[in-house]
């Protein structure tokens, strides 16, 4: 008896970006549907019921404030809820990737910048093994062809070559600390290394209790960003890797703030009693500034949250003594004003004042800048 094969809707306004997703998809063992707006997404979804959803935020071709992926995830809940979606996204902030998470039920958000295509082969695979009604794991396994281990280190060579073309990010100094993050859900991965990295911190990302382990006895961090509950155990009934991992970074000296989705109460107070943790966020009422308040934390008890400026951020800091406006300053180190903007708030955030006047004060006082 023929087995029909599961249906996947991909919507994007892009092409290119339909043409890469739905051979992915047609090559995991999917029949696909491609939409390019809310209209013929909803007339997809309406025709057949898929087990798996691609969606775009934005879907008003050169309109980057275009939303109209949530109203296709609003859409999926309402006609296709046995469908599991997951937001692919170039324009996504970190709170409509939360809301998407939580209000709307996708299963995950990535972003098109980070893309990989063996991240995104395993995330549709995961996603699939935990969909309503899917196929026993083993089944589902002789369904789709194996795929090589997954890296969001670093870009495949078949990766870029058949992403479509982003622009170069500009050069920058290294940063003088390092965060690590622990989390086994790429999406999540995203968000938190987009926040640290605003905050000035180089990044390094991963999803297991060994391999974060590795990073903890190779370098040293500022700050270690852990889920307690990491799908890669080795123990998946009596999951306490990331309370193992919040022991090794005490162990090392590196302060931790827990991010995760789920925990029983003993195992928060466990985090913090036995661990020392900095704060515990819950991913459903998860606030950037929450995360913000708790690595300024880290960073004090780690020496001192001037140290915390990088080397960008101190010719920023230096520039803003100068009195010069955003368009000077990105002028002067040829860099975008947006990118501008973000150092100043990295500048404000660490050296905890509001405005340029204070931050020039506050920055005399330390010795980061001279009178």
């Amino acid at each position: 008896m023929h087995t029909q094969a599961p249906r996947a809707l991909v919507v994007d306004d892009d092409p290119s970006w339909q043409q890469i997703l739905a051979e992915i998809l047609t090559d995991q063992g999917m029949a696909v549907d491609v939409a390019g707006n809310l209209a013929e997404a909803t007339a997809s979804l309406r025709a057949a019921p898929h087990r798996l959803a691609v969606v775009d935020l934005a879907l008003g071709q050169e309109d980057h404030r275009n939303q109209d992926g949530l109203s296709v995830l609003d859409a999926l809940r309402r006609h296709d809820p046995g469908c599991t979606a997951l937001l692919l996204s170039g324009h996504a902030t970190v709170e409509i990737a939360v809301s998407a998470l939580t209000k709307y039920g996708a299963f995950t958000c990535l972003r098109k910048e980070s893309f990989r295509r063996s991240e995104f082969r395993q995330v549709v695979r995961q996603a699939l093994a935990s969909a309503p009604g899917a196929a026993p794991a083993a089944s589902l396994a002789e369904a789709l062809p194996p795929q090589p281990a997954a890296s969001s280190l670093a870009p495949t060579a078949s990766t870029a070559a058949a992403a479509p073309a982003l622009a170069p990010a500009s050069a920058s100094p290294e940063p003088l600390r390092r965060a690590l993050v622990v989390e086994d859900d790429a999406g999540w991965r995203s968000m938190l290394a987009e926040l640290l990295t605003d905050l000035g911190f180089g990044v390094d990302l991963c999803r297991s209790y060994g391999e974060a382990l590795g990073y903890l006895r190779r370098s040293s961090y500022a700050v270690a960003v852990v889920d307690l509950t990491l799908a890669s155990s080795l123990a998946p009934d009596d999951n306490t890797d990331g309370l193992r991992l919040l022991s090794a970074a005490r162990r090392a000296e590196v302060p931790a703030v827990v991010v995760s989705g789920s925990a029983l109460p003993s195992h928060v107070e466990e985090a913090y009693q036995e661990h020392g943790i900095i704060a515990f966020l819950e991913k459903r009422a998860f606030d950037r500034a929450a995360l913000r308040r708790a690595v300024a934390e880290a960073v004090r008890l780690e020496g001192g949250e001037e140290s915390a400026l990088t080397a960008r951020e101190l010719e920023v800091l230096a520039l803003l003594k100068q009195g010069l406006t955003n368009k000077e300053i990105a002028e002067a180190l040829v860099i975008s004003e947006n990118t501008v903007k973000r150092h100043v708030k990295g500048v404000f955030l660490k050296l905890d004042v509001n405005t340029r006047a204070a931050a020039v004060a506050r920055g005399i006082s330390l010795g980061l800048v001279h009178r």
